[in-house]
């Protein structure tokens, strides 16, 4: 295994630890069936199902729960290096509707980190693999100590 390829696979093992640390922490995420699907060094896939405890007044998923699995996404996504990283700032666009039993799964991915930032866009598909929302979050590493450090 040359050295780069040795980096890769220790930076994915560092990310997948965290990941599994950050889950086992996350009552949130736990509480609302979500799963990790995938992570990696500056990303994360997440997916819910959408119950019947998630539906808004017009029988469609309520905003605020596509919400919370992007943002999981994200915090998952940005604290793959082991360093306590929290949102800043975050933006959501809805796209269309989601029904009752469809699955959404949330795709972060990181587009800038330096510092102590970071940007990293997150894509919510449902069941038909349609996106629909955007979110953009903005993360902020508050301390070289990170999930694993707990």
């Amino acid at each position: 295994m040359t050295d780069n390829n040795a980096a890769v696979d220790s930076a994915q093992k560092l990310a997948t630890r965290c990941a599994k640390k950050m889950f086992e922490l996350d009552q949130a995420t736990q509480d609302l069936g979500m799963s990790i699907d995938s992570v990696s060094p500056g990303s994360a896939t997440l997916s819910m199902t959408v119950t019947e405890k998630m539906l808004n007044g017009h029988k469609t998923c309520h905003g605020g729960y596509i919400f919370t699995l992007a943002d999981s996404a994200f915090a998952f996504a940005c604290n793959t290096y082991n360093k306590v990283t929290v949102a800043a700032a975050a933006d959501i666009s809805f796209l269309m509707p989601v029904k009752l039993g469809e699955t959404l799964t949330a795709t972060a991915v990181e587009k800038h980190r330096a510092g102590r930032s970071g940007v990293y866009d997150v894509t919510v598909t449902n069941t038909q693999n349609q996106t629909i929302a955007l979110f953009r979050g903005k993360s902020r590493t508050i301390s070289d100590k990170g999930p694993l450090d707990v």
